[in-house]
């Protein structure tokens, strides 16, 4: 009988394997109807189907991250070895960031004047930073800003890591200072977000790098990583 960490990855193969075929189909029918290659429709009609297919569209995009999930469970995920600076990623990524822009809630970087080089997958790098940023935004409550600052410190490890904090103002030292100490992990299991954050959690530890939270009330949205330097 298969241990329960070979156990999930199976099972999550077996599942994106099952959905997506449902999915495509699903999705694929409700464009011929947009097209009105079945008739012409109603605007009741049309606001209904665009409905139906932007929640077809978010359970495909969960089916890719199951999928997702499952090969990096499983190790069968090769992660490229690239230079990446990641100070130059998170300014890519805030730049195209608008959630939260209608409720008062904007994102402000902070120590991005310099290079910080690690060495790593590019492509899923971005998507963890974006899936981390993104929870910070939606999940602000109040008007204000959620900040993004990347610095470097040396780890007990004596290894020198790249360190990236994402919160309000009150929760930013709280996270930066804990980085040696004993930390709570980061709740990636969380509704309305999908698989984004269990997937980024365990990107960064394929990188060698850690995730963590704060307790108290900041701790729901705000997160800190980090990544060992390129040397």
């Amino acid at each position: 009988m298969a241990s329960s960490p070979d156990l999930l990855p199976r099972v999550m193969s077996l599942a994106v394997h099952e959905l997506r075929t449902p999915v495509t189909v699903v999705g694929g029918y409700l464009r011929m109807l947009l097209r009105e290659q079945a008739g012409p429709l109603t605007d009741r009609q049309r606001k209904m189907l665009e409905e139906a297919e932007r929640s077809c569209g978010r359970l495909g995009a969960l089916v890719s991250e199951m999928s997702e999930l499952g090969k990096l469970e499983a190790g069968d995920l090769t992660l490229a070895r690239q230079d990446v600076d990641i100070t130059a990623l998170l300014a890519e990524l805030a730049s195209g960031m608008h959630e939260g822009e209608d409720r008062g809630v904007r994102l402000e970087l902070r120590g991005a004047d310099q290079p910080v080089p690690v060495t790593g997958d590019r492509t899923r790098l971005s998507a963890a930073l974006k899936a981390l940023m993104h929870a910070a935004l939606r999940e602000r409550g109040e008007p204000g800003a959620i900040i993004v600052e990347c610095s470097t410190a040396a780890g007990t490890d004596g290894q020198r890591y790249a360190m990236v904090a994402i919160g309000d103002e009150a929760a930013l030292p709280l996270l930066l200072a804990s980085a040696n100490g004993t930390t709570p992990a980061f709740d990636v299991w969380r509704g309305g977000l999908g698989l984004a954050l269990p997937v980024a959690r365990r990107v960064i530890e394929d990188h060698g790098g850690s995730l963590w939270s704060v307790d108290g009330a900041q701790s729901r949205s705000a997160s800190a990583l980090r990544l060992p330097l390129r040397t």
